[in-house]
């Protein structure tokens, strides 16, 4: 552990610093900080040993030459360590441990061990170059900052607040601390002409962007790539940002319209200062890189704000990063810009408008849930109702509605903001998901109490949520009871308007058996092809032939005849047939009509359902 003695308080002023190579340059710059050396040296105590005594300790001088340089002393009037410095007695280096000695302060050279990258691009180059202070190592749960004055208490302020621990300030010389200062800078720039060149554009050419916490306004070039990072993904209209260190370099990912591909890839030296960034940014603890970590920011992009959950993981190769955008105040869209047809919309408005009921939606992480209940609720949000969301996290913002984050270190768990927001008098309630029978339970009691209930479930299929529930350990009568409708709900990538070509599409070489040819609508069952479309790639696409995305929908309406299948324990198989026959349109039947449309091909909907 590094000690600090008790007089770092009485030092108020710079050290002198410089290079052991280079004579003249160093005596130049030894005048340059001539002044900070008589300051300090007037400030030293008199219990303190002199300079000279050790010098001669450390066998850096010997007696004579002190004897001489204190003569000449008395007769230029300048501090002992100045003449020694103009007599090219003594070096920069050899005076620095020397005064690290007098008043009892860690000396260390930063050609000793490498420099943790991760903390040095902490802090922005400039206010590192104002204070001519970095920090360097890590000591257990401190911080070690390599400063030229470490009774610096404003420098040693800003980089305790930006590293988010305690600092133990050490001596070192000038002329290294600023060369590493440089090198970090060089290295910034170079990452940064990289990712521009990456990206196909230039610095300025970007959006322009604002981040949070409003303290952090550094333009560094390390921060210009984050906001370049962000960006760029915005304007590729994608969902994630990931940032992931592998064995060799440092891979960027975006996910647009739910398939990652390349970014870009930075040089791996800058991988640690890129991660540092964003957790700074997103208000996490730089220091703690062996366990995952929650974090938030906000980004302004083009005047449109900008929600970004982000999310650190320790890996064998150190911490990737994954940052989700939503962009803020809003959920994309109404009801009707979701991908409904007319038919299936009209299925879930029947549910939705009843005053009380539970609704689920059901599908994969990813399949836009979330973003069909929030557009039901727009829906449904009036004066004349009260609505309240319990979600984790809150994912999109909306005004005239109470929205509750679940926190479940303080024991604010799904089922038990549940129970108490039933006395809270809601007309609507939305249920970010449902995890377990506790809160399954209460979502179908309250659906039954006059309440109109909104969740999401994990299954394949519609006809599948009865039994889930039942399988969590609800009741069959309650399920029977209080459940109107289920959603199934999957995301499918849309054909780019400027490319797409005709295709003719025969459906004997969809594979469908003869349940699935049974339940396709009469104008697809009838024919023995139509004519779709098919992907060729653009710029407008960047060549994927895709662009944007749009929901597949099967919607399964609770019947008394399926209601009781469900109190009777029907397999789900029988579920499925009832409701087919009862006019439901499955997700492959959907996802057909919509590929006869032009919407998609063949190959993207057999990809989102197997």
């Amino acid at each position: 552990m590094f000690r600090v003695g008790r007089s770092i308080a009485i030092l108020s002023a710079s050290f002198p610093g410089g290079s052991e190579s280079h004579d003249a340059e160093q005596m130049s710059h030894n005048m340059h900080h001539a002044a900070d050396y008589r300051f300090m040296s007037q400030i030293a105590v008199a219990t303190r040993r002199r300079i000279g005594e050790i010098l001669v300790e450390l066998n850096i001088v010997n007696e004579s030459d002190i004897s001489s340089a204190l003569e000449l002393q008395r007769s230029t009037g300048k501090r002992l360590g100045e003449v020694l410095l103009d007599q090219g007695l003594v070096k920069s280096r050899d005076l620095v441990r020397a005064l690290a000695v007098q008043f009892d302060l860690p000396f260390v050279d930063l050609n000793d061990r490498p420099i943790d990258i991760e903390l040095a691009q902490a802090i922005p180059q400039q206010l590192a170059t104002r204070h001519r202070a970095l920090p360097v190592w890590r000591d257990g749960r401190q911080i070690v900052v390599a400063m030229v004055n470490p009774a610096d208490v404003l420098a040693l302020d800003d980089i305790r607040s930006l590293v988010g621990r305690q600092v133990v300030p050490v001596m070192a010389e000038a002329a290294q601390i600023t060369a590493a200062i440089g090198q970090l800078g060089h290295s910034d720039n170079r990452v940064l002409e990289t990712i521009q060149a990456a990206v196909g554009e230039r610095k300025d050419a970007a959006a322009p962007i604002t981040t949070s916490p409003s303290s952090d306004r550094s333009k560094a070039p390390i921060v210009q790539f984050i906001d370049l990072l962000l960006a760029k993904a915005i304007q590729e209209d994608a969902s994630d940002i990931h940032v992931e260190p592998t064995s060799d370099d440092l891979r960027i990912r975006f996910r647009v319209d739910g398939v990652l591909h390349e970014a870009m890839s930075p040089p791996r030296s800058l991988r640690a200062g890129i991660i540092s960034r964003i957790k700074v940014m997103a208000e996490m603890d730089i220091a703690e890189r062996r366990v995952p970590q929650d974090g938030r920011l906000t980004a302004s992009v083009n005047n449109v704000d900008y929600d970004v959950r982000v999310v650190t993981i320790p890996t064998i190769h150190g911490e990737a990063a994954v940052l989700r955008l939503l962009r803020g105040g809003t959920h994309g869209g109404g009801i009707g810009g979701i991908g409904f047809l007319p038919d299936q919309l009209a299925r879930y408005r029947d549910a939705y408008e009843q005053p009380w009921g539970a609704i689920l939606v059901t599908g994969p992480t990813g399949s836009g849930k979330s973003t069909t209940l929030y557009a039901t609720l727009e829906e449904l949000r009036d004066p004349t109702r009260n609505i309240i969301t319990i979600e984790d996290p809150v994912e999109y913002r909306m005004d005239g509605i109470k929205q509750v984050q679940v926190n479940e270190k303080t024991g604010m768990t799904f089922a038990r903001a549940l129970r108490s927001f039933l006395r809270a008098d809601p007309d609507v309630m939305l249920i970010g998901e449902i995890r377990d029978g506790e809160t399954a339970t209460t979502a179908v009691e309250a659906a039954l109490t006059g309440h109109l209930v909104l969740s999401t479930l994990h299954t394949n299929n519609s006809a599948s949520a009865p039994m889930r529930l039942i399988e969590m350990g609800v009741e069959p009568f309650l399920v029977s009871s209080s459940l109107s409708a289920v959603l199934a709900q999957r995301l499918a990538r849309k054909l780019c308007e400027k490319c797409k070509v005709p295709k003719e599409i025969r459906l004997e070489h969809l594979g469908l058996k003869d349940a699935g040819i049974a339940a396709l609508p009469e104008d697809l069952r009838s024919s023995e092809s139509f004519e779709g479309f098919a992907t060729v790639g653009c710029d407008s696409c960047s060549g994927t032939g895709y662009r944007g995305r749009f929901a597949i929908h099967e919607v399964l309406s609770m019947s008394e005849e399926i209601s009781e299948l469900v109190l009777s324990h029907a397999r789900v198989e029988e579920v499925e047939r009832l409701a087919i026959q009862q006019g439901m349109i499955t997700l492959r039947a959907d996802g057909l009509r919509k590929v006869k449309t032009g919407l998609t091909t063949v190959e993207e909907l057999f990809r989102v359902i197997t």
